[in-house]
């Protein structure tokens, strides 16, 4: 674990001294326009030693709650209150998320840059973007969090994933109450959460909103509900004074995606809710044609619980219904 306060700490052109906050960006590249592509970044460097709590926004153009849960962060973490440092990037994705869509549409080679990370520094464009980020993530941050949601098409209630090892099962643990259902990502690639345990340091994916999550008051909702999260594990890691809480009962499980087997209106069964427990074969939700007529039914794949339902009732064979975590036990 780095001595993050004990001298400047620098991200691209952020460099803050110790009690101290940077703005600045990471290079990427010139666009044709003579723009400078950059990635932003703010640097909150505590007046106090500690550890390095880096969180990533929108590596995903349409998930818009890791910006918004960044920008809480940003008032709300005082540097002289600071043990360490915490760098927030709210926006990795920048083409992406001026699109408001998943990758870049002008990059059709590497589209969704949370699957080809840590990308190229000669590769494709987003290749280059994810490489930038790697390159300062991976040298500065002790811990990671990169902030997802369903995007344009789903919700997605409180889910960790994580690899099974002792740091980030303890990082998962500290995201605290509401946070309990932590899945297995069995030999995790092509996202910054790999490319930490490469670097043999720790990081995880968080979900949390999504579509049906975008109004004012909902989409508030989820901002405070991750930044909360945030601090709880700067609390943990003792970034921050104050008592960590943690989950009552956490679960351990794998997901399933469930697929459209028909396209038309998406319905899920009335009763059907997030972190509720389901067994095998209970009724999720149809898919129904224009006049109302029964086309296909999902159903639960094993014991467990939903942890994301499709938003847009208009479906096509073959897209996103439903996450499902086949739950396998109680973690200790």
């Amino acid at each position: 674990m780095a001595d993050q306060a004990s001298a400047f700490v620098e991200v691209g052109t952020a460099k803050a001294a110790p009690g101290t906050v940077a703005k600045g960006a990471i290079a990427v590249t010139t666009l044709a326009g003579g723009g400078a592509l950059e990635i932003p970044v703010m640097v909150i460097n505590g007046a106090k030693p500690g550890p390095c709590l880096w969180i990533d926004g929108a590596i995903h153009g349409d998930e818009p709650e890791g910006p918004l849960a960044c920008q809480i962060l940003m008032r709300e973490v005082a540097p002289e209150a600071l043990s360490g440092t915490l760098v927030l990037v709210p926006v990795m994705n920048v083409p992406a998320f001026e699109a408001a869509c998943r990758g870049n549409p002008l990059d059709t080679f590497s589209f969704d840059m949370n699957r080809i990370y840590p990308g190229r520094p000669n590769g494709y464009l987003t290749e280059r973007i994810a490489s930038a980020h790697c390159g300062w993530m991976t040298k500065v941050a002790d811990y990671e969090l990169s902030i997802h949601s369903g995007g344009a098409h789903s919700y997605l209630s409180e889910t960790i994933f994580c690899a099974e090892d002792d740091a980030s099962l303890e990082l998962a643990r500290a995201m605290g109450p509401g946070w309990g259902l932590a899945l297995t990502a069995p030999n995790p690639k092509g996202n910054p959460m790999a490319a930490m345990l490469d670097a043999g340091k720790t990081g995880l994916t968080v979900e949390l909103g999504g579509r049906s999550a975008t109004s004012p008051a909902a989409f508030r909702k989820v901002g405070r509900v991750l930044a909360d999260a945030f601090l709880n594990v700067m609390r943990h890691y003792e970034m921050l004074e104050g008592e960590a809480r943690y989950p009552e009962v956490r679960w351990k499980g794998m997901q399933e995606a469930l697929l459209a087997p028909a396209s038309g209106i998406y319905l899920p069964e009335e009763g059907v809710d997030f972190h509720k427990w389901m067994n095998k074969g209970d009724p999720i939700a149809k898919i129904v044609d224009i006049f109302g007529e029964t086309l296909a039914t999902l159903e639960a794949p094993a014991d467990g619980m939903i942890f994301g339902l499709r938003a847009l009732p208009n479906v096509t064979t073959g897209d996103w219904c439903c996450f499902f975590g086949k739950i396998e036990g109680k973690r200790d």
